[in-house]
């Protein structure tokens, strides 16, 4: 079960919304682990360092996995209300590694939580069929396909994916979290440079469900599956042998969706209700 911050800090606290950008190659993933490398460790030790505070507890909007990136997550942190603001980001900037950068820092909305606020979280996977393979500039970021894959037929496939279902067949199943979400996009195209593009969105993921779905759309995009095979194995429930979870370093977090500032605070009423234990990403 999930440790839940509540939505609005307690008084003598200062809510801080971050916007970070990290390359996941390094880490193993973004939650705290003991004598692992994580994002979370990083930066909430660098926030420790510049605000000369004995401790901090960041909120992410996604728990990315080892090896994914990232280039919208968001967090939040509670510091006290006397904490100097200005120039924070710099100075975090300056102590991080370059494998993560903060892109934005400032004081949160009123009822801002960085998890439960929010509308929905949106991945790409990058995939390439090129004959010799990810372009070395893209290699952390870009699966190489060893075969052809037809567009078309993983486009028709993802169709018949997307709306609120039990995604059960496509997550690691978790004790006492729930499966069921709203897939709300699930596009596939080809970039100008031959690049295949999978957009994700949904209003939350479980574990693993991003590179499951993705993995299901390549073994229609191989002709080892037709298309309506992957929606055959949404209805089944269970996971299928056929359904290969891709390697993590094609994935990035690219988005977080918030409503208007004035509705953050019910949002975040309404996800705590529904879906209380830890989400994490695809």
């Amino acid at each position: 079960m999930a440790v839940v911050t509540p939505t609005a800090p307690i008084e003598g606290l200062l809510r801080l919304r971050l916007d970070l950008s990290y390359d996941g190659t390094p880490f193993a993933g973004w939650a705290r682990q003991p004598g692992q490398r994580t994002v979370q460790g990083d930066v909430e030790d660098a926030l420790m360092r510049v605000a000369r505070l004995p401790a901090v507890r960041l909120t992410v909007a996604g728990r990315t996995d080892s090896g994914v990136h990232a280039i919208g997550q968001v967090a939040h942190v509670d510091l006290p209300a006397g904490t100097p603001v200005g120039g924070l980001a710099r100075r975090l900037n300056g102590v991080l590694d370059r494998a993560v950068r903060v892109t934005g820092l400032a004081p949160a909305p009123a009822g801002f939580d960085a998890r439960f606020s929010a509308l929905s979280r949106r991945y790409v996977y990058r995939i390439t069929d090129a004959p010799y393979g990810a372009d070395p500039l893209r290699r952390f970021d870009t699966l190489a396909s060893p075969r052809p894959l037809d567009t078309a037929a993983m486009a028709e496939a993802a169709l018949l994916l997307l709306g609120e279902h039990d995604f059960a067949a496509f997550c690691r199943r978790r004790e006492g979290a729930t499966t069921v979400r709203t897939l709300l996009r699930l596009d596939v195209s080809r970039s100008a440079n031959g690049v295949i593009l999978a957009d994700v969105e949904a209003d939350a993921f479980c574990h693993s469900m991003v590179r499951a779905l993705v993995g299901a759309l390549v073994a229609v995009g191989e002709g080892r599956q037709r298309p309506e095979w992957a929606a055959g194995v949404l209805g089944r429930g269970v996971r299928d042998p056929a359904v290969t979870v891709l390697p993590a370093h094609g994935l990035t977090l690219v988005e977080v969706r918030y409503p208007p500032d004035a509705l953050l605070a019910a949002r975040a009423r309404v996800t705590r209700a529904v879906r209380v234990p830890t989400t994490s990403s695809g």
